[in-house]
This record gives C-alpha cells, structure tokens and sequence, in this order.
C-alpha cells in the first residue's frame, strides 16, 4: 500500500460568493507599446494583429516562416538539404493569453487580469508579435535544428521573390533524431522493394509483383549502441497482397516473417538484410477485407433504416475564429502536427461569480504502444505515435455522415510537409452536438410527478453540460499481425486465422492538463490532493461493520504526487484553490475520475521503458514550466538517454502545496486480440473525466430546460407483429 504524507488544507470563506463591490478603475493606456479595444464606454483603438495570440499558425504564416529559415541557409546546398519537420505557434506567456482576451478579443474579458488592490489597470496598446517554432532535419549534415521567427514585420525579399520574418534564434539539438515524415516512408518503400536481396528473399516466398508488396517502415527503438541517434534508421516491416487488381484489398492480413532489413533513413541505402527464416506467407483469408458489400466478397445487411440528426433552429454553440462559446462554457481550439487537438483558457461563466477558469491548456502529448510478443519483430514494436511519428500530421479528414452526424462547425488544418510546403487538412477538427441520454430525473412516488432532464455533449471534444470534461479515446483500426508456420502455437497472441496471429499489446495515451481552476493567469494557487475510501476498524465506532469513509492526502511534492490508479479505495485526485471557498466553506475544486486504466506489463528492464519511464505512475504531477511539454522528452526517436522527461523533471521536487499545477495522466488499455477483432477492430473506448468537486455552490445543471417529451405518432409509432402501433409510454426509455 502506498503512502504519503496526511494533512488536512485550511478552509476558506471567499468574497466571490457574494456579488463583488463595484470600483472605478482608472485605465492607463501606453502608446509606447500597442493599440487595444478596451471594455465599453472606453474609445476602441486599433488592433495591430488579426490573430489571437493561441491561433494556429495560418499557410501563409508558415510559408512566411518557411522562407526565412530556407533564407538564413549559408549555402545552397545547405538550403536544398533543410527538411521540415514541424512549423508550429511558439505559444506566449500566459499573461500576454489574458491580456489579450481581456481587451482584444471578444467578449473582452477585464477580469481575467490580476489587478492590485486600489491601484489602476495599465493596458499596453500592443501584443508581441506572433512567433512560430521550426524543427528542422538538415539531410545533409544528420542534424537536427530548432529555430525561432517572428512573424509580425515583413523583411527583405528572400531568394526566390517570398516576403520572410525575422530570424530569432537558432541552434542544433545535439544527438538526438527528429519524427519520421511520411515522404521518409514513401522513400523507404522504394528503395527496400527495389534491393536485389529483397527481391530474391520475396521470390524465395512465391512472389515476384513488387506491387503487391507493402513496406512500412518503423522506427528503431532504442535497444544497442547500434540504435544511437548518430544514424537516422529504420527497421521495416513487410506485408503482401493477394490480388494486384484490388487497391483496397487488406495487405496486412499477410505479413512476410524471416526477412530482417535495416535502413538508412539519411541517405535511403539499406545497409543491412538478412533473409533469416523461410516461413512461408499464410493462405489468403476470405475475411480479410472491410470494404462494402461485394468488395469484400460479401453482402452487406438490409434491414438498417436511415438515421437522421437534425437542429432545425441551429446549434447552441458560437463560433467566432477559434473561440467557441457554448452554454456557460468558453474555450478555444488550437491543433498542433504533434498533438492534434489542442484545448486552450478553458472557463465556466457562473452567474455573478463570472468566468471562473478550470484548465489553461489540455492536449494528448503522447502515445505509446508496446507489444508482449519476445519474438522477432515484434519484440521492437513499441511506437510513440505522437513523439515518432505526429498525432495531428496523421489526422484524418472528417467527413459529415460518416465520421459525425448533426450540425457540423469543420476546422482544417495547416502544417508544413517534409520540404517546407504548406499542406491542409480540410474539415480535420470538428465541433458539434450530440444527445448524451438522461442528464437527472427524479420522480415523486407520492405525486407522480416527475422531473427529467436530457444531457447534450458539445463534441469538439469532450465538454458536457454538467459541468464535467470528458476525455475518450476511441480505438480502432487493423491488427498488427504474425505469420506462423503450419501447427505452429504461440501464446503470446491470438490465432485470428489459419497461418496468422495477432500478439497481446497495450495502447497508453498521456493526457497533459494545465490546471488553472479558478486562477487568473500568473496565480499560483492551486494544490492536489488525493483522495481513498477507507473502511473503518470494527469497533465502538462501527458496531455495525459497515462503516466507511474518504480520506484525504495533500500531495505536497513532485516526488509525493507520483501516484497510480486503486479501484480497491476509489482512489482519485482533486486539483483545488487554495484561496476560493463554496458557501460551506470547502475549498472550491475539479477532481479527476480515472475510467478502466493499467500499468505496463512488461518488466521493469524491459529496453522500451527506458524512454518511456512515464508509463510507470499513472499520475504525476508538476509545477508548471514552459519547457516542460511532452513526457518523453521532444525528441524520443532512437533516444538512448534514460527516462528523460517527465521521470527526471520530478526529480527536483517542487514544491506543490500552492502552485501553478500540471497533472499528467497515464491511461492505457491491454488488449488480448478476439477473433471479433478482425479485419478492422470495432470501437473500444477508454478515458477519463474532470468533474466538479465543490466549484458550485449547487448542481450547474439544475437550470438545464426540459425537452419536450410528447412523440409524433406519425414518425414515432413502434409497430410489433401483432397489432397495431404501440406509443412509448411518457417516461419510459427503451433501448436495445
């Protein structure tokens, strides 16, 4: 049983539970700096930017930032050789955040800036200019560079007639291998089906279209001073269709076992092969394919009727650029090539208490997926999606009526590929809302009357109406599979057909959460504390023997907050302020309520953990700092150095009585493949969810308004067998 020092946080009454006294603040304007539209009855000056200090960076904003870096190359061999892996937002201070939401923005919000008792309110009359962040892999040179250019002035005219920014800063990350790019994928494919060895060993397997043949190519991992980042590499993985005629046809339900390859992704040479083992291909499987009806060699079922999502007066949410106001809540949406979706100054307008801050920001900084098969491949299949590879750069897409139903707000997305063009994902992020069953219901047995409220989800991601956040990850997609040999068993895997196996892996997924609940930018006022149920001795105080409590635990240090899951003690955390109290006087807080989670299982030695030592604890805790972003550290390609990141920033044990706080959650899944699971693995959900634990003074859905509950006859009437129509009783919900 784990264990952590115990003390119970003072009580505070706070003055915001009363309307506040209404003081006249003087406004100081310095000309010196910018222009800013103060709050009303003050004249409105002239913005100097367009674009929030949180908004994404535009295509010209990246080609703008793009140019300048290419512009600054000494040489032209070194300007040829810059590949770009990523051009995002270098995200500014949270006070520039505040000021600028406070009087350049709509809906202006003045009080998000900390004011000085009695003293005025100096507002600068212009923002930083917008910066962008560049990593760049020089092809040349194996090097990997991290630059910084500022995007508000136009300079000289660059090489080649493009206006360009100006350079900030530059310098090279020694050591360290920067994500795959897809263009990297395409090469590897190439040049692997094209090595005379690989043609051979395929030929060797029956095989001889290199069309038929699929390449992917994977990182290496970490495992030997052989893997060390001075070498840009990859160890593919090879598959093979059945039919050269059908492009959708499901490759993957025949991987190539045996062959061993080893590219050099800098230069695109393989510089090692081996053909180890002639393990022959598995027989085609008739039910490998997912495509509709008779593509796939099937027919699909008749009998679904249409299902129309319809808001006839439109939907309940604002948007206005990449802020969203829905309810009482606001937030804005950013994405990034790293994490996709990124969640910015989420907030909750209270009545007379107004906005009250829950999160500055949140995002998924990373994911991990590691394999429990010892066995060659698969032993190495350990994928950090988002620090390899790009969560967002992999997005999708979206397309209405299949991927989401209703009223659709789409957002694209901008990033740079592999050579400095700009690309766009249209319609990648989406916002919209969705019925999410019964919110409350109480029924009066003496009366007969009852009280019902329905719950609506605004999904951009995961708000709903009773003031909780909601995090899912839906997991889907096609098995990692294995070839056997005739009667061949292996038990770390599922047989999913004759000749094919998918092993036993874990999927984690690292949620970062920049807490701010009820903190204005700059506050330092937060603390987390720990909560288990305890079951009371027997004794003078439970006679009875079913007597049981919560006990709370102040997580005081980084060290202390390094915590794991325990549904024995429905054990879970709760972010609080320290200095804002409800109308009983408890401190006002969100708690995190961990959904189905595990640990790693494999052993502690095992060479994959070594990156990835965050998957050890799934919480922990910081005190916010700038540079303190993804829990493997930025660069956990071929990254030989041992629990960088998030396992050697606790180290330093800040202390988090009362702090700016960061919790990083850990929540995985294990999955023991099914049959059911193939060819395309149906949806499995896993999360978590930010509740409020004393922010209100009462239920903040109590004054949700009640939908109307007669049905249409017309359209609603469920016909049986056997008789005529059946209404559904008022009241009664049936589901199948």
């Amino acid at each position: 049983m784990e264990s952590v020092a115990q003390k119970t946080a003072p009580t505070h009454n706070s003055s915001h539970n009363h309307p506040p006294n209404k003081v006249a603040i003087p406004l100081i304007i310095q000309p010196s700096i910018d222009a800013i539209p103060p709050p009303q009855g003050v004249t409105a000056l002239t913005r100097a930017q367009s674009s929030h200090p949180l908004d994404p960076l535009s295509a010209a904003e990246i080609t703008v930032a793009v140019a300048t870096v290419r512009a600054a190359g000494a040489t032209p061999e070194l300007r040829d050789s810059m590949r770009f892996i990523e051009v995002v937002l270098l995200e500014p201070d949270k006070h520039v955040v505040a000021l600028a939401d406070a009087y350049l923005f709509p809906p202006f919000q003045p009080s998000l800036l900390t004011r000085t008792k009695g003293g005025p309110v100096i507002i600068p009359s212009k923002l930083p200019p917008r910066c962008a962040r560049l990593v760049v892999y020089n092809k040349r040179t194996n090097e990997t560079s991290i630059w910084l250019v500022q995007l508000s002035e136009v300079h000289a005219v660059t090489r080649g007639g493009h206006h360009r920014g100006k350079l900030i800063s530059s310098h090279v990350v020694p050591e360290v291998q920067p994500p795959m790019d897809a263009v990297e994928y395409a090469e590897c494919e190439a040049v692997v089906k094209d090595f005379p060895p690989f043609k051979e060993a395929m030929k060797k397997r029956g095989i001889e279209d290199m069309d038929l043949v699929m390449v992917d190519a994977w990182c290496v991992g970490n495992y030997s001073e052989a893997d060390a980042p001075c070498r840009r590499l990859a160890k593919p993985l090879i598959f093979c269709r059945a039919e050269s005629d059908c492009p959708m046809e499901n490759g993957y339900a025949r991987p190539v076992e045996g062959i061993y390859v080893l590219v050099d992704m800098q230069n695109m040479a393989v510089i090692e092969f081996e053909d180890r083992k002639l393990v022959p291909l598995p027989p085609v499987d008739p039910l490998r394919n997912y495509t509709p009806g008779k593509t796939r060699g099937g027919v699909d079922r008749s009998d679904v009727k249409p299902l129309q999502i319809i808001q006839p007066e439109g939907p309940s949410f604002r948007v206005n650029g990449h802020y969203i106001e829905w309810q009482k809540w606001n937030f804005r949406i950013g994405f990034t090539p790293r994490e996709g979706l990124v969640i910015y100054s989420v907030a909750y307008v209270d009545g007379s208490r107004g906005r009250r801050p829950l999160a500055h920001r949140l995002s998924f900084v990373e994911m991990v997926v590691p394999y429990g098969d010892p066995n060659e491949p698969h032993y190495r299949k350990n994928a950090f999606d988002a620090g390899e590879d790009g969560l967002g750069k992999n997005a999708h897409s979206l397309k209405k009526g299949c991927d989401c139903l209703g009223y659709i707000k789409y957002f694209d997305a901008h990033f740079t590929n592999f050579t400095g063009g700009v690309e766009t994902i249209e319609n990648c992020v989406y916002l919209h809302e969705e019925d999410h069953g019964i919110l409350w219901k109480h029924q009066d047995w003496k009366t007969g009357l009852a009280e019902v409220r329905r719950s609506r989800r605004l999904s951009a991601s995961f708000m709903c109406t009773d003031g909780r956040i909601e995090a899912e990850v839906k997991l889907t997609g096609i098995l990692s599979l294995g070839a056997l040999l005739p009667g061949q068993f292996r038990k770390y895997g599922t047989m999913i057909a004759p000749g094919l196996y998918a092993p036993v892996h874990q999927h984690f997924f690292v949620a970062r959460m920049d807490m701010a609940v009820d903190s204005k930018p700059g506050e330092a006022l937060n603390q987390v504390v720990e909560i288990n149920v305890k079951v009371e001795e027997t004794g003078e105080n439970n006679v009875h023997n079913n007597a049981f409590y919560a006990e709370e635990t102040l997580l005081r240090s980084e060290l202390e907050a390094t915590r794991d899951c325990n549904p024995s003690t429905a054990r879970h955390w709760i972010v609080r302020n320290t200095r804002t109290g409800n109308r009983t006087g408890q401190l006002t807080g969100y708690k995190l309520v961990p959904g189905s989670n595990c640990l790693p299982l494999a052993g502690s030695e095992a060479k994959f953990l070594r990156r990835a030592a965050f998957l050890k604890h799934n919480l922990w805790v910081t005190s916010y700092s700038r540079d303190e972003m993804f829990p493997g550290g930025e660069f956990p390609n071929q990254n030989p150095r041992v629990g960088e990141g998030l396992a050697t920033w606790v180290k330093q044990n800040r202390y988090l009585e009362e702090s700016d706080i960061v919790l990083w959650y850990v929540f995985g899944i294990t999955h023991v493949p099914r049959l059911e699971d193939w060819p395309v693995m149906p949806v499995e959900r896993i999360g978590f969810t930010l509740v409020p634990h004393g922010f209100f003074n009462c239920s903040p859905a109590i004054d949700v308004p009640p939908s109307p509950c007669e049905l249409d006859s017309k359209h609603n009437d469920i016909k049986d067998n056997n008789g005529p129509p059946k209404q559904i009783q008022n009241g009664l919900v049936a589901k199948l």
